[in-house]
């Protein structure tokens, strides 16, 4: 096992097209699992809906069984209890007179019409015990010297009155046969002072067993119907017991009036014909995608092999010192590309390694330098001082403290380069930002700083607050006429940085704040397909990245509390890139 083990890893190391046919075989491993688990849970369902279907189905011819036989039992009341065939029964004696015998009719009429109204009943007998003589529906009336001796006697005289099935076999007297289940009780129960007559209602088991043939899902699916006490009543195999194969599909129902038991099999390829065709179409399918991983390997190998082996000799030329060699090359190709490159590379090598890497390194730092001089922080302090000081001459105040604040403003965020700024500084940064705001909404809101002493000199990423303030403003204050208040406040708790704004503008409705936070959710920053959310997005992000996976960005808003966004910092991230802090 261990040579055997060796020897395929030592080809698979060696040789790209056993790796290549590898490669493709396990790429087909998770198709034939699932194609597999597809079959199996496709035979799964198929067996549940099956079940379900036979057991609802079974359940209705179970319980018109249970009917039938409550209708024949509870017809075996009447008839056992009828006063005038009471009457009849009583007035007859061992000897029968002329007289007696015509009762015996007039009751075998009575019971005749008992079996009309119940077509289930194949027949009724009443045995009368004095005279032996037994009247029954289908032959009238017969005696029968020694039926008294009969065991289902004796058995329906224990029962005290109570009917009792009777699952006979053919006897001598013909009362009885196989095709029948009897139901016996005694007449007139409730009179103990003389031996009482017998009722014998018959049932054909084939019109009690009719139901079940509609039901048969083909000609080799059979029925079998047990008793409380597993004794077969009728089956449609020729009233042949139940035996079961392994390969056998069966579904069991029990009676919960009576106890009985219906149980219907099925071969199980007549249940799985549909699956079966798909098992062999799947398997079809697995065994045409291995030989065809098989041959696309080889052709992908083939394809791989001939210009990676000219490759091959380039570089063994080039290392020995020969820039002249040029690999024939008609491939349109990747492989035709590198081969192209190849040759390139040999022609312009040692330009590449004097020159080509230097100029890159010139163009870059140009490109660099270029872009630094796109924005000149003098020039907009200069103009943003030439707008102050005309609106100064000109008395507008409101103009000049405005482009005085912008100026501050836009000096912080450009000055120095830093890349942090400390708490103290940030929150002069915003104030600016603020005043400018307030100005123009002419004092629309006030503002309350409610920053704690411990945090002022710890830094923060530059421009962090701004965007929750403009959001603040453009969303929640400036949407009310006037009293909007603005709270901007930091704390420390559990060695985490609390930095807060809040303000009791309008707040946002909790589907708008449910899509804000998925939103906020998702790591792309676009500013066309985010719109409104971009600065939130941008916060998010640069906490993110700078602080890692523990910096949190929080946002609650309900209409009595007002809107609240808050970023917290794990305490120990509050250093600048140098690796002290800022300041």
């Amino acid at each position: 096992m261990i040579r055997l083990f060796t020897w395929i890893y030592n080809k698979f190391t060696q040789y790209i097209q056993v790796r290549l046919t590898c490669y493709f075989l396990l790429i087909l491993i998770p198709l034939v699992i699932v194609s597999l688990f597809s079959n199996v849970e496709s035979r799964k369902i198929l067996e549940a809906q099956a079940i379900e279907r036979t057991q609802g189905a079974m359940r209705t011819a179970l319980e018109y069984i249970d009917i039938t036989l409550q209708n024949v039992d509870y017809l075996s009341t009447i008839i056992a209890t009828d006063v005038n065939i009471l009457k009849l029964m009583s007035q007859t004696n061992e000897q029968l007179s002329t007289e007696e015998i015509y009762n015996f009719s007039r009751v075998l009429n009575e019971i005749t019409g008992f079996t009309v109204i119940n077509r289930n009943i194949s027949s009724i007998s009443i045995l009368h015990s004095p005279s032996e003589m037994m009247l029954m529906t289908n032959f009238g009336g017969k005696r029968m010297p020694g039926i008294l001796d009969e065991p289902w006697v004796a058995k329906t005289l224990h029962a005290n009155g109570a009917s009792i099935l009777h699952f006979p076999d053919a006897d001598k007297f013909g009362v009885f046969n196989k095709e029948n289940i009897s139901i016996l009780r005694t007449l007139d129960p409730y009179n103990s002072q003389k031996m009482p007559s017998f009722l014998v209602m018959n049932i054909n088991k084939q019109s009690l067993f009719n139901l079940t043939e509609a039901l048969r899902p083909s000609a080799n699916a059979h029925f079998y119907l047990y008793t409380s006490d597993d004794q077969l009543v009728a089956s449609t195999d020729s009233n042949r017991p139940l035996e079961l194969r392994p390969e056998t599909f069966m579904v069991e129902i029990r009676s919960s009036y009576s106890n009985w038991k219906l149980v219907m099999v099925q071969p199980e390829k007549e249940l799985y014909e549909q699956t079966q065709q798909i098992n062999t179409f799947t398997f079809v399918i697995i065994g045409i995608s291995i030989l065809l991983a098989l041959w696309v390997s080889w052709v992908v190998y083939s394809g791989i092999y001939t210009p990676l082996e000219r490759l091959s000799y380039g570089m063994k030329q080039v290392r020995i010192g020969n820039f002249e060699i040029q690999l024939p090359n008609r491939r349109k190709d990747e492989l035709g590309y590198v081969t192209n490159s190849f040759n390139q590379m040999v022609l312009d090598q040692k330009h590449l390694i004097e020159d080509y890497y230097e100029q890159q390194l010139r163009l870059s730092k140009t490109e660099l330098q270029f872009l630094q001089s796109q924005i000149n922080p003098h020039f907009l302090y200069n103009t943003l001082d030439s707008i102050y000081w005309t609106a100064k001459n000109y008395d507008a105040d409101e103009i000049s403290e405005m482009v005085l604040n912008l100026s501050k403003f836009f000096r912080l965020s450009l000055n120095k380069g830093r890349e942090l700024l400390l708490l103290k500084e940030s929150i002069e940064h915003l104030h600016y930002y603020i005043r400018v705001q307030q100005l123009r909404f002419i004092n629309l809101f006030e503002v309350e700083y409610q920053v704690e002493e411990n945090t002022e000199s710890l830094p923060i990423l530059k421009l962090l607050l701004q965007p929750l303030v403009e959001n603040a403003l453009l969303h929640g204050l400036e949407k009310q006429m006037s009293g909007g208040k603005l709270i901007i406040g930091s704390r420390i708790a559990e060695d985490i940085l609390i930095l807060e704004v809040w303000n009791n503008g309008i707040s946002i409705t909790p589907e708008r704040l449910a899509y804000i936070r998925k939103q906020l959710e998702i790591s792309t920053i676009d500013r066309e397909s985010n719109g409104d959310l971009f600065g939130l997005k941008n916060v998010v992000a640069r906490i993110k990245m700078y602080y890692g996976k523990e910096a949190e960005f929080h946002l609650d808003s309900n209409e009595d509390e007002g809107t609240l966004a808050s970023i917290l910092i794990p305490l120990d991230k509050c250093i600048d890139s140098t690796g002290g802090e800022a300041g």
